[in-house]
C-alpha cells in the first residue's frame, strides 16, 4: 500500500535536470513580472485563507493553481529548489519569497503586510486578481 500512496502523493516519476530548469524559469519569470503571486491548489484550505485575505486588502495578485498546470509538478519542485518550500501557498511579493499561510497571516498581524503590497505596487489597483 505505501508504495501506491507514495507514488500518487509523490508525483512519481523523478525530474530531469532540463523539466527542472525550465520550470524553475517559467516560476522566476512569472514572480519577476508580477507584483502578487500564489501559487496554489485549488483544494487547499490554507491557500484559499491567503486569497481570501489578499482580496480582502483590495491587491491584486496572480494565482498558480499547480494542479490545475500542465507543468504543476515541476514547479512545485522548482519551487523547492528555489526557496526550500514544497507547501502551498507559496507566496512572493515584490519579488520576494514571503513564505506560506502561516508567514503571510503574522506579516498582517504585526501590521506589515499592506506596506509590502502597497510598495509593490499590488494596492490601488481595480482587478483583485490577474
Amino acid at each position: 500500500m505505501g508504495g501506491v500512496f507514495s507514488s500518487v502523493v509523490g508525483g512519481g516519476s523523478k525530474k530531469t535536470p532540463e523539466e527542472l530548469e525550465m520550470a524553475l524559469a517559467k516560476a522566476k519569470e512569472i514572480v519577476s513580472s508580477t507584483p502578487v503571486v500564489v501559487f496554489s491548489k485549488t483544494y487547499c484550505g490554507f491557500c484559499t485563507s491567503v486569497k481570501k485575505l489578499l482580496t480582502q486588502l483590495g491587491a491584486a495578485f496572480k494565482v498558480i493553481e499547480l494542479n490545475q498546470e500542465s507543468d504543476g509538478d515541476d514547479l512545485q519542485a522548482a519551487l523547492l529548489e528555489w526557496t526550500g518550500q514544497r507547501t502551498v501557498p507559496n507566496v512572493f511579493i515584490g519579488g520576494k519569497h514571503v513564505g506560506g499561510c502561516d508567514s503571510v497571516t503574522a506579516l498582517h498581524q504585526k501590521g506589515k503586510l499592506v506596506s509590502m503590497l502597497t510598495e509593490a505596487g499590488a494596492i490601488g489597483n481595480n482587478s483583485s486578481q490577474m
